[in-house]
Order: structure tokens, then sequence, then C-alpha cells
């Protein structure tokens, strides 16, 4: 019987992020398809590469140039993206995005939607540069937080920090900070960031199922059931006897 559940627990962790990264780019793929406007190519137009006027010639047809548009569409994304990109790093688009910022936060409702997308976006695809460097907060004794440092600092020597929530880092709190109330630690910030998304459960050096999956374990000789500790980095584990 345990057997079963270890072999279901395994197969489940290699399969589950496989099968929920399908599901996304499918449902990328159908949204991306979805607002695409089918003037930018006919399916009339690839007649001459699949011929034929029966209904499943037309259907391919279809698909076809349903594909190539979410492949035009997706290719002129990428080249607005980095043009605008490279118009940010100029005088001009700084000029552009003071005055898209200072637009958008005189109109009320669009201020808050537009501020919060904007901070969303800097966290998520920034550089990893720009969310500076993780430190421990000490928040009570004996309890420790993890925060990032913005680079900022108040007029009274206060450091600006940045605690993000858990496992949503696009919300958090902005805190003033004393200098002797926290601690720079020698940790990338794409190690604290794996460990707050994953709400302190994952581990950039050990992902998968190096973690380890704990499994029962029947002993068919003695007849009496094990708890182990699974770990497939060095194929050791721990045993103790449920009395």
């Amino acid at each position: 019987m345990a057997s079963w559940k270890r072999d279901f627990a395994s197969g489940l962790i290699v399969l589950g992020p496989i099968l929920i990264t399908l599901y996304v780019v499918y449902w990328l793929y159908g949204l991306v398809a979805g607002i695409t406007p089918g003037l930018i190519l006919e399916p009339d137009a690839l007649e001459p590469l699949i011929p034929g006027d029966g209904p499943q010639a037309q259907e391919t047809r279809e698909q076809l140039a349903q594909f190539l548009r979410v492949v035009v569409t997706l290719t002129v994304f990428t080249i607005l993206t980095l043009s605008v990109g490279y118009l940010m790093r100029t005088t001009i688009g700084s000029l552009v995005e003071r005055v898209v910022d200072n637009v958008a936060n005189r109109v009320p409702v669009m201020r808050v939607v537009y501020n919060a997308s904007k901070m969303a976006a800097e966290t998520a695809f920034g550089e990893q540069e720009s969310l500076q460097k993780p430190v421990k907060l000490e928040v009570w004794n004996g309890l420790r937080m993890t925060a990032f440092m913005t680079g900022k600092k108040t007029d009274d020597g206060r450091h600006v920090l940045f605690l993000p929530t858990s496992p949503n880092i696009t919300t958090g709190f902005v805190i003033e900070v004393r200098p002797d109330r926290f601690t720079e630690i020698d940790e990338d910030v794409e190690d604290a960031l794996t460990r707050v998304l994953s709400a302190g459960f994952g581990d950039a050096d050990r992902r998968g199922m190096d973690a380890g999956v704990q499994i029962d374990v029947v002993d068919e000789l003695s007849g009496q059931s094990t708890t182990r500790a699974d770990s497939s980095e060095d194929g050791t584990g721990t045993a103790a006897n449920d009395d």
C-alpha cells in the first residue's frame, strides 16, 4: 500500500509542474488568439499552400491562419517591447515616462491600478540589482523576517525596506527601519525570492524531489510500519518505528 503512495507522490511531483506549465501556455495561446484580429491573415490566403474546398481543408487553413496570426502578434509585441525598453534609456524616454506617470496619477481609480501594475511588473521582470540586497529584519526578540533594501533613506537616517508577503510578493509593507534593527545577509535575491514565493518550503539549491517526501514503508518480514524520509539526492533516509 505504501509503495504505490510513494510512486504516486513521486510521479505527481514530476508531472505536476509540467502539466501546470502546459496549461498556462495553452491558456495564454487562447487569450492571444482571441484578441488577435482576423484581418492580419485570412484563411483563403493559404489556399495555395493547402488546396481543397472540403470542410477538412478549410478547417486546416483556419487553424494554420490562427496560429500564424498569434506568431505575428507575439513578434510585433516583442519588437514593440524592445523598442520601448530601448527608448526608456534615452532622455526622451524618461520624459515620456514622467508624463505618463503624471497623467496616470491624476486619475483617482487609474492611479491605484497603474501604480500597482507598475510595481508588480518591476518586481517580477526587473533586474535583480533593482531589488537590492535581502536582509533579515528583527521584528521581535528571536523572530526575523525577510525584507529587501530599496536603496532609499529617510531624513533621520532610517533605511526604507520592502517587506513582501508570502507567497504573493507584489503586496507587502514599505517600512522605515534603523540600521541596527536589520542584518545584511550573504544571499542572492533569487534565493530570497524563492523562499518567500514558496512560503518557506522552497530552496534554490534543492528543487523537485530533492527536498524529500515523507512516505510510509511496511516491512513485509516483521509487519511493522515505519516512516521514512525519502531523498533522491543521496538515496538515504531516516526511519522510525511506529509503536
